[in-house]
């Protein structure tokens, strides 16, 4: 076996229409078992669901809408991140560590930061809407 071939990992997908079509159903799986075990995410996912039909309804424009529920949907990102990062930790042990630690504190602050970036984004465009 080459020195290339031994680098692909065996888990890897095929190419084509066979790996899209994989990739799609790995994807749903990750959503799956975010619901089913990220508490955090169902709680995310209601924010965004909401936040996304309240954004629809608004007297912003249309650009405005993309703006605002964008923003909810990088929250679901960074938090699936953040669970992956947390999950690989936990994966690898379960000993309490600095570096495990600051892994998942850099995953969760990554998630805060998030929020406050939608937050933001929400604010300025009901300001400018509603008050000026």
């Amino acid at each position: 076996m080459s020195e290339k071939e031994q680098a692909v990992s065996e888990f890897k997908s095929k190419s084509g229409l066979r790996r899209i079509f994989s990739a799609i159903l790995y994807s749903i799986d990750g959503l799956r078992s975010a619901w089913k075990n990220e508490h955090a995410f169902r709680q995310e996912l209601v924010l965004v669901v909401s936040g996304s039909v309240i954004a629809l309804f608004l007297p912003v424009s249309a650009f405005e809408k993309l703006m605002m529920i964008a923003v909810l949907v990088l929250i679901l990102v960074v938090e699936l991140i953040n669970s992956a990062i947390e999950a690989v930790v936990d994966r690898v042990s379960l000993e309490r560590h600095t570096l495990s630690k600051n892994a998942k504190d850099f995953g969760s602050a990554a998630v805060l930061l998030t929020v406050l970036i939608a937050l933001a984004t929400w604010v300025v465009i009901l300001l400018d809407r509603f008050y000026y």
